[in-house]
């Protein structure tokens, strides 16, 4: 046992979105969304419709397994459970002006196995999965009148769940849409011929819709916390020539100025120059100046991996993720080419508290491998030691930054089951700590079953991490 103990409110739990686990893409009244023209993944161009092959159809069924999956979650000792509301299940289009009754009604149910096993819900109102239709007609969050559809959205829910949720994060990984606009912000104009002032039009309607509605949860139930969610990437100089630091500190302010905006309420001056500099003409109204005051209670963020850059044109660049930049040739990769620095999480943790002074929560973190089923002893499951390396190596860092005086809330490792991957839109590209038999063909039981780090990291919640190996 090592010496580690996290603090005793610390939550501990997984995280998944709708679209890659629930199915049941057009039950209860549900509408479609960007998802469902999306059949392979964030890197390839969308489709005119849906397709038969897109896995996320049927995902892993959560919709109709939610129950046995929670108690799963309830089992290894979740205090915490992050998951998204599917928009277009509770505005179909997400221009009507009352919600889908059966769209609620599920996410009621859902509350309720939650409740019963004693696990608080962490709720993403917009999880990639603008509803298809603002898409098509409004060209995304382009458009102004999003911010409208967006608080109409979030009062049906903040209203309908009231006194059961107190955790709520408003757009995953909101500084993505510059890499890819139309998953993160549903934008229907190909990314080419889409003006920078376009593109970061929507950035301002998004930040000021996420404040808005920040302002909307305090007034509905004073007990409602809001958080930001973005991905955090500390980036390091390629080498210490000064033309390196300053593509860092470039790169650094392209990310930091969301959470800058959701924390402090204002653009700073290095975003304006940015506008200044690249011609970005914004409509930006006096009543978005207030509407920005009104920040989060916390930041959230993702955390998979470090990257560097360089002014070197020739640098190798990653690959295998939407923020490319350039590889460290000091860290392994996994399979699918994303470097492991787990040291790399102690340093955003510090930067963003130094910075912020607001809790932070790790709502995102994992490892995407290919597992394999085995039996050992007449029972089904997976050896994923590799697995259990990357997230034992990882929280230790977390215990690292907690005793540096960081305020860190909570950790909800990502796919704590499996589920249809976003980057690949593939099973087999699996995270969870669930093995589901399902496979890239669509074939497969369903069947859950639980892989060896179930029962580590059931272990590390019961030990509050004194068993994770320094």
């Amino acid at each position: 046992m090592s010496n580690i103990q996290f603090p005793d409110t610390f939550l501990w739990g997984g995280a998944t979105a709708a679209n890659q686990l629930e199915g049941a893409f057009t039950a209860g009244g549900k509408g479609l969304s960007i998802q469902d023209v999306m059949p392979h993944g964030i890197l390839t161009p969308r489709t005119e419709g849906p397709t038969d092959d897109n896995l996320k159809q049927v995902g892993i069924d959560f919709y109709n397994r939610y129950a046995e999956d929670i108690a799963l979650f309830a089992e290894m000792g979740f205090t915490v459970y992050r998951f998204s509301i599917a928009w277009s299940r509770i505005f179909p289009n997400g221009d009507e002006a009352e919600p889908n009754e059966e769209g609620l009604a599920f996410y009621d149910r859902v509350l309720d196995e939650l409740e019963k096993h004693g696990i608080e819900p962490l709720i993403t109102l917009s999880h990639y999965e603008t509803p298809l239709h603002l898409s098509e007609k409004y060209d995304g969050w382009v458009s102004r009148e999003l911010i409208g559809f967006f608080e109409n959205y979030a009062r049906a829910v903040f209203e309908r769940y009231r006194g059961r949720v107190k955790y709520w994060l408003t757009f995953n990984e909101i500084n993505s849409v510059l890499h890819a606009p139309f998953l993160s912000g549903g934008i229907n104009t190909p990314k080419d011929e889409l003006s920078e002032s376009d593109l970061y039009q929507a950035v301002h309607h998004e930040l000021v819709a996420s404040a808005r509605v920040t302002r909307l949860a305090h007034e509905i139930d004073p007990a409602y916390r809001v958080g930001c969610m973005v991905i955090a990437l500390p980036i390091y100089p390629l080498t210490p020539a000064p033309d390196d630091i300053v593509k860092v500190l470039n790169a650094d302010h392209e990310n930091l100025m969301f959470t800058d905006v959701h924390v402090r309420g204002v653009y700073p001056g290095y975003a304006l120059r940015h506008f200044r500099d690249h011609g970005i003409k914004l409509n930006i109204t006096d009543l978005d100046r207030e509407d920005l005051k009104n920040t989060v209670d916390f930041v959230s963020f993702s955390y998979y991996m470090s990257m560097c850059e360089s002014a070197d044109p020739s640098s190798l660049k990653a690959e295998g993720n939407i923020l490319g930049r350039i590889l460290n040739p000091h860290l392994e990769a996994s399979e699918w080419g994303w470097q492991i620095d787990p040291q790399g999480l102690r340093v955003i943790l510090n930067q963003f508290w130094d910075r912020f002074q607001k809790p932070l929560f790790i709502v995102e973190n994992g490892l995407g491998a290919k597992d394999q089923l085995v039996e050992i002893d007449g029972v089904r499951t997976v050896v994923d030691d590799y697995r259990i390396t990357y997230l034992n190596d990882h929280l230790v860092q977390v215990a690292e930054a907690l005793d540096d005086g960081v305020d860190v809330m909570g950790y909800t490792t990502w796919g704590c089951i499996d589920l249809v991957a976003a980057s690949t839109a593939q099973l087999s590209k699996r995270y969870g700590f669930i093995y589901v038999d399902r496979n890239d063909d669509g074939t497969g039981t369903l069947d859950r079953y639980k892989k060896k780090s179930f029962h580590w990291y059931a272990d590390v919640i019961r030990t509050s991490g004194a068993s994770l190996q320094v």
